[in-house]
This record gives structure tokens, C-alpha cells and sequence, in this order.
């Protein structure tokens, strides 16, 4: 077949292109049109866009940032629309067009054995259903999931393989779960947490205030619940999300362990499963009231205020989880996000803290992000 040739541009023109409805970028002198992939992007559509029209060379390179993978050049090779004229490129306006096949990765990363990948952007690489189901026989993403885990015969040795191997439901939507009536119990958006959950808190240390009569105390109270929850989110997170090894082995638990946690590692990048569902919380949370005032007995509003805080910092926990995903982040979370997303492409055993690294450091849990190879 002969190379597909593409038009060359001026710098100027390729500058023109910087907005969200059209989103240029370059590569020394390849042209990128990649205004599909804005929504698309684990970093957040906002940090395209501010390199939209310019060359985004470094950016790829910056250890700051993220290492960018071979599947982000993949995204890259499908989006190229021509070539731009420059100091750097042979390539001249008024000369033959420039061939496809003169195209080359800029960077070949290691590959994380297991998984087949190698850093964030690979989570968002759309999944091929067919493909994908022909070669793991596992789930087919067209269907609904739920009667496949439970109907499908699985060993728990290949649904934990399986189930921490990502995939990318297409187009930024959610793969169907229940496929009826039920499907939208199944979805909850990030702005639902803050919105049911942030007015209990502010009524639970409005209580609190009455009876301590002391805002020192009360704030100190609430802040013990907001360092504490960083505990319970840890716990939660290595010991009942990832009781991987006591799993039992059969169809029951399996399935308990896909609805609680395993969709998310199968489906990391889904907008709508990604924060804890209000009734899953309010069954997670009961038994927290009941310690909170067991421990602080000898105080009711006490332990009213740290039940409060420990609310706070899970709103926290919720809302860090679902930007570490989907948004463009201060520099301190970048780092936070590499760790975290590394946890779902690198190593699932490992990486327990979302709001932080401390609890891992201190049980010897830490991930290092860094590939080995052989």
C-alpha cells in the first residue's frame, strides 16, 4: 500500500488551532490534531488545552509531570494531520508532502509485565470489547457485568487476574453494570458526595460546639476525626477493597468483590463509579458512630466532633480519589496522582494511601512508581 501523504503548515497556522474545538499540537515537525482525546485525557481536558497549538515535546519528557507511555504515542500516531515547517524540519511548504510512514515514537518506555502497560495515559487507551473478550475470555463489555461475573464459572485466581488487568470502556461512558432499571443506582457523580455529606458534617459540630463550649476544643477534636479517617481509609483500602488472598473461591464472594472494589480496578477511568455510592457509605459509616462515642464515652459531643471530622476527611478522601483521575492538579497531587494511578496499572498490592503516602510508609507498603525491566 503506498504512505498516505499529508499537508504541511506554518507555525502560525498550527497556532491558530488552540482552542477545545480545535486542538492542534506538535512534535518538532508533526502536526497532532487532538481535539477528540481533550475529554479523554487522565490528566483533565485543561492541560491540553494549555498546550494547544504549541510543541509539546518537553511536556511528554517531564519526569515532574508523568512519564507519557507507548499508548499515548499510539494516540499521538492516530491523530497526526500533517507537518509543520520549521527550523528543526526538513520538511519545506512549498516541497513534496511528507509520508505517514516517516513517523517514529519519540520514546520507547518500559512496559510493566503484567498489565502490558506502562504509566496513566495507558488507562484511558480505549478497550477493543471484541478483541479483548476473544483473547482473556473474561467479560465482554457490551453486556451487562454483573450477570457475567456471577454466571461466568470464574476461579478466583483468574477474575483477580483478570480484574486487575484495566480496561477502558469506550468514548468516556460507563459500561453497562445491570443493563435495566437498575443502572443508574449503580452511578454516582463526585458532586453528590459533597452535597449530601458536607451539611451533616456542619450540623454534627454545630451540636458539638453547643455542648463543648470551647471552639479550641471542638476544632481539636475535629481535626484527631480528619487524621483518623486517613487511618480508616487505609484500612479500608489494604484490608476489606483488597482482601484479595481470603477471598473464598467461589461465585458469591467473587461477585461481593467485583460490586465492592474490583469494577474500579477493572474500569479504573469510569467517571460514575468511582466515588463511594451514599448507601454503601452509610453502612461502612454506622459502625464508626457507635466506636466514636465507645472511645469518647465520657464525652457525647466529643465524640460527636471527631465522628464529624472523620465525615470531613472522608468528603476529602472521596473528592481527592475522583481528581487524582480526572483533573489537571497543583504539583503536590501530580506526584500524589502518579502514585495513586500507579496502584492501578503497576502494582494493586501495594500504594493503599489515596489522600497521602504516610500510612504506606509507615506499614511498608509504599509504591515505588519506577519500572523494572529485565
Amino acid at each position: 500500500m503506498p504512505a498516505r501523504t499529508l499537508p504541511t503548515f506554518t507555525r502560525k497556522e498550527v497556532e491558530a488551532h488552540s482552542s477545545a474545538a480545535s486542538c492542534y499540537v506538535t512534535i518538532d515537525s508533526h502536526v497532532y490534531d487532538v481535539t477528540d482525546f481533550v475529554d479523554d485525557h487522565p490528566g483533565g481536558g485543561s492541560l491540553i488545552i494549555e498546550y494547544a497549538g504549541k510543541d509539546i515535546k518537553e511536556i511528554l519528557r517531564d519526569a515532574t509531570s508523568h512519564t507519557h507511555s507507548e499508548a499515548a504515542y499510539e494516540v499521538l500516531d492516530d491523530s497526526l494531520v500533517g507537518f509543520v515547517v520549521n527550523e528543526k524540519s526538513p520538511i519545506v511548504a512549498n516541497g513534496p508532502a511528507a509520508s505517514v510512514d516517516t513517523v517514529q515514537p519519540v520514546l520507547e518506555p518500559a512496559v510493566h509485565p503484567r498489565t502490558g502497560m506502562a504509566c496513566e495515559e495507558d488507562l484511558s487507551r480505549d478497550t477493543d470489547y471484541v478483541q479483548d473478550f476473544h483473547k482473556h475470555k473474561f467479560l465482554d463489555l457490551n453486556k451487562p457485568l454483573l450477570a457475567q461475573i456471577w454466571n461466568g464459572g470464574f476461579s478466583k485466581e483468574f477474575y483477580l487476574d483478570q480484574v486487575h488487568r484495566p480496561r477502558h470502556f469506550k468514548g468516556g461512558a460507563s459500561a453497562p453494570l445491570f443493563g435495566n432499571f437498575l443502572e443508574p443506582l449503580s452511578k454516582t457523580p463526585w458532586w453528590i458526595i459533597p452535597t449530601l455529606w458536607l451539611p451533616c458534617v456542619t450540623y454534627g459540630m454545630y451540636i458539638a460546639s453547643q455542648g463543648l463550649q470551647n471552639g479550641l476544643a471542638a476544632a481539636g477534636y475535629f481535626g484527631f476525626g480528619v487524621f483518623f479517617w486517613t487511618f480508616v481509609e487505609y484500612c479500608l483500602h489494604r484490608f476489606l477493597f483488597h482482601l484479595d488472598d481470603y477471598l473464598p473461591d467461589n461465585h458469591v464472594f467473587i461477585t461481593m468483590h467485583f460490586l465492592l472494589h474490583g469494577i474500579h480496578h477493572y474500569l479504573p477511568m469510569d467517571k460514575y463509579r468511582l466515588v463511594m455510592p451514599p448507601t454503601l457509605f452509610v453502612v461502612l459509616a454506622s459502625p464508626f458512630w457507635k466506636l466514636a462515642h465507645a472511645v469518647f464515652c465520657y464525652n457525647w459531643y466529643a465524640a460527636t466532633a471527631v465522628y464529624a471530622g472523620g465525615i470531613f476527611g472522608y468528603v476529602c478522601y472521596d473528592l481527592t480519589h475522583y481528581f487524582l483521575h480526572h483533573e489537571n492538579l497543583p504539583l503536590w497531587y501530580k506526584q500524589l496522582k502518579k502514585y495513586h494511578l500507579a496502584h492501578h496499572f503497576l502494582d494493586y498490592e501495594l500504594g493503599f494511601g489515596v489522600t497521602s503516602k504516610f500510612w504506606d510508609r509507615i506499614f511498608g507498603t509504599e509504591l515505588q512508581t519506577s519500572i523494572k525491566t529485565k
